[in-house]
Parts: C-alpha cells; sequence; structure tokens
C-alpha cells in the first residue's frame, strides 16, 4: 500500500527517479513493468502493471460500456504508456503528460493505496489551499468506517 507523500525531481530526459519509500514497496511487489497515464491531464498516475491489469478487468467485466467507461478509456489511454523501471528506479513520464500537467522540475510524489500520483508541486499546494476538507467530507469518511466495522 502506497501512503505518505516526498519531493522528488523530474530530470531533464523526463525520468522521475521513485523515492526510496516507494521503492522500497516496489521492490517487495517484485514490480519492474508500469502504467503510466492521467484521468485528466493535471497530474500522473503511475500504477504497477499488476494493479493496472486489475483495473482493466473491472473495466472489461463491467455490464455495460457506459459513456463513464468509455471517456476514462480515452482519457487513461490517451496519456498512458508502459514502462520499466531502470537500474537506477527511475521510470520515464510519458512527454505529453509531463508537458500538460507540468511535471518538469519540483514534483510531490502522493501515495493513492494502489497506485502513485505525480503532482507539480506548486500547483498541487495551490489545488489542496482551494480543496480543503470540508464537514460533509468529514461525515460521509465517518459513515464509511462505522459501516466497515
Amino acid at each position: 500500500m502506497f501512503r505518505g507523500s516526498q519531493q522528488a525531481k523530474v530530470d531533464e530526459k523526463g525520468r522521475l527517479k521513485l523515492p526510496s519509500d516507494f521503492k522500497k514497496l516496489v521492490d517487495a511487489q517484485n514490480v519492474t513493468q508500469f502504467y503510466i497515464t492521467s484521468s485528466d491531464g493535471k497530474f500522473a498516475e503511475i500504477w504497477p502493471l499488476p494493479e493496472w491489469e486489475k483495473r482493466e478487468k473491472q473495466l472489461n467485466e463491467s455490464s455495460t460500456m457506459d459513456e463513464a467507461v468509455q471517456t476514462y478509456l480515452t482519457w487513461t489511454s490517451y496519456y498512458g504508456h508502459q514502462v520499466e523501471i531502470d537500474n537506477q528506479a527511475r521510470v520515464l513520464l510519458p512527454q505529453l503528460l509531463r508537458e500538460e500537467a507540468r511535471l518538469d522540475a519540483e514534483v510531490m510524489v502522493v501515495g493513492k493505496l494502489t497506485y502513485l500520483e505525480v503532482h507539480n508541486h506548486e500547483l498541487l499546494k495551490q489545488s489542496m489551499t482551494a480543496q480543503r476538507m470540508t464537514d460533509e467530507h468529514r461525515k460521509s469518511l465517518a459513515l464509511l468506517f462505522r459501516q466497515q466495522r
């Protein structure tokens, strides 16, 4: 499970070195292949390939290929690229996605349980300031946690 966040840099060739805490988790799962994509072009999602394949299976097995599924597949295919981690723990971020999401220097790598998000650090701080946790968010989470007891 990926959790927490760490600062990182994208080099001039578009490679991101996975922060060591996240790299340890990847190594423990013996993962070397990743699917890097985005569903909106605002940040990158780095999926260990086995996790991405689970997502594809869920989409493929859905009873309908409704508009939401089609749109999601279009976006994630447009930005998507399968990559292999190199010997220095780097993955190449797709150029189109680097440009759209402004992933060109200082980034934040954020754990999202089964995958990682890579954000332009400044844009993420702005977004977090604009999207604070509301009372409604807290109520929804409390309900979720109560149901899972």
